[in-house]
């Protein structure tokens, strides 16, 4: 297999996909075809990444951004019920 060179940017991606949206190696390697000894990489250095930024950054605000994508994603699932319901009652009143 050819070595790919990944930039930055795509490794943190995969590594906050692992890390914060908790998605197994497995799944990640599947779908972007990527090895899962590659991916625990990007992990690892990405998770030493983070511990040499907190002493930048209050640990309060990595808590509170956490919380915000948590209740994002929440909130976005609500959003996309609120609208098969609605479509549902707007062609049960068509009826």
């Amino acid at each position: 297999m050819a070595n790919k060179k990944y930039d930055k940017v795509f490794k943190q991606k995969i590594a906050r996909l692992y890390l914060e949206e908790n998605r197994t190696l497995a799944s990640l390697a599947k779908e972007y075809s990527i090895a899962k000894s590659t991916i625990n990489g990007w992990v690892k250095s990405f998770s030493e990444e983070c511990i040499e930024s907190e002493d930048k950054i209050s640990p309060n605000v990595y808590e509170e951004i956490k919380l915000l994508k948590k209740r994002a994603a929440e909130l976005e699932k609500e959003n996309a019920f609120l609208k098969k319901a609605a479509a549902f009652f707007a062609k049960e009143i068509d009826n």
